[in-house]
């Protein structure tokens, strides 16, 4: 059968050139608004994933009542000022409210009048950015982020984060086989992260046994920095590394919300990408994991407790990440000979996502390659599953195939399966 990867966004609906947003670092913010307009927008913007670490205040009255404000209380580290007077009062009261703010604290301009002029007015006197009116949200916290990075500093890791709808849905078998794809297809270093501590597979898939993972991290999070996750890391390939789960139960696994946070955050500083391997459990650090990836992967089968499950996920996760794309879908175990399945045409109109690709049931090769502990393209790297994990990737790197898709002898039936023609 040929296997294709799938755009899983209708283009009507795709988000126009989402960027790549690092996380916005804990800072207090505080915003002066003059308009409704512009306190929804930094509304929306304060909702987002990428603003979770933040504690965000908001107030009406722009500049004026900002300066009014810090005659008696400390500035925030960041203060944003909605500006819709005229320069010369604009100018003026910054230079007022410059006698109240404390040192370091970074001030953002939202204005309206798209002037140079201004803009080097508003730079001299201490102003960290201007932005002007129409911003989107997105646009807004991408401001804010790039107030604290450094100048010069490389971009922060993209996180995958990949999960089943249903246990036993090959959710690992994805996060794994498209680790290998970044790393080797892409030439992209990358770290793939067990977090089903208590029964993860990802060493035994990689024929890797190290003697320390993530639960060193994960149970000592004050010790946790780049040396830490460096030493925890076990080398798979020339530019694939895995930090492995101890998949032992002689503890239990119990998590508070943000336990995971600070791995993660180590790991983005460390590799371009992370592919987070998590378990089919619904408890608060996984909610948050899937929320603050930079992606989801929702991984199913075409039956119907995958299709309830897996609309739940989706719907959740894409209400929870409106300035993101949705989670992608990937269907696992297409075909499997006597298994009544729903058509992935159904499938997708009812989760409304169509499948990022469909992946068919092929028991010899994957029993082949979880038993030798090998990933796929090493056993078939020439095959239709490898390319599709290739596609996969570049997909998400936002390149062209990583291999030329040739036509199949079974296009058309993989087409009458997706309810197109052939």
């Amino acid at each position: 059968m040929r296997v294709q990867a799938v755009d899983s966004i209708d283009p009507s609906q795709r988000p126009v050139a989402i960027p790549q947003i690092d996380p916005v670092p804990r800072v207090s913010i505080q915003a002066f608004c003059e308009t409704p307009e512009t306190a929804a927008i930094v509304q929306t913007a304060i909702a987002d994933r990428r603003m979770a670490k933040t504690h965000v205040k908001q107030n009406m009255g722009g500049a004026a009542a900002a300066v009014e404000a810090y005659r008696s209380a400390p500035t925030p580290n960041v203060v944003v000022l909605e500006a819709t007077a005229n320069r010369e009062l604009l100018i003026e009261q910054l230079e007022e409210l410059s006698n109240f703010c404390d040192a370091g604290t970074r001030v953002i301009v939202l204005g309206r009048v798209n002037d140079i002029v201004l803009y080097r007015d508003l730079m001299a006197r201490g102003v960290s950015e201007y932005l002007v009116a129409p911003f989107t949200a997105v646009e807004f916290v991408q401001a804010v982020s790039n107030l604290f990075r450094a100048p010069g500093a490389k971009p922060l890791g993209r996180v995958v984060a990949v999960i089943g709808a249903k246990g036993g849905v090959g959710a690992s078998t994805v996060a794994h086989n498209l680790s290998w794809a970044l790393a080797g297809d892409l030439e992209s270093p990358t770290i793939v992260a067990d977090f089903d501590l208590g029964f993860g597979t990802a060493g035994l898939d990689y024929n890797q046994d190290p003697p320390q993972g993530v639960a060193e991290a994960v149970f000592a999070p004050e010790r946790v920095d780049s040396n830490l996750i460096d030493r925890l890391l076990s080398k798979c390939g020339d530019r694939l590394h895995l930090l492995a789960a101890p998949a032992t139960l002689d503890r239990v696994y119990d998590f508070s919300e943000t336990s995971f946070d600070s791995v993660v955050d180590t790991m983005r500083a460390a590799a371009p990408w992370i592919v987070l391997d998590l378990p089919h459990a619904w408890t608060g650090w996984t909610r948050r994991m899937l929320i603050a990836a930079d992606e989801v992967i929702v991984v199913a089968a075409p039956d119907l407790a995958n299709l309830r499950n897996a609309k739940n996920i989706i719907d959740t996760i894409r209400g929870a990440r409106p300035n993101d794309y949705p989670p992608r879908l990937v269907i696992n175990g297409l075909g499997m000979p006597k298994r009544p399945e729903i058509a992935l045409a159904d499938f997708a109109k009812t989760v409304e996502a169509e499948p990022f690709a469909a992946i068919p049931h092929d028991p010899k090769l994957f029993g082949a390659a979880a038993n030798n502990g090998q990933m796929i393209a090493e056993i078939e790297p020439k095959g239709k599953v490898a390319e599709t994990f290739g596609e996969l990737a570049a997909k998400l790197a936002g390149r062209a195939e990583a291999r030329g898709a040739k036509r199949g002898l079974f296009d058309p039936f993989l087409a009458k399966l997706m309810g197109k023609k052939g």
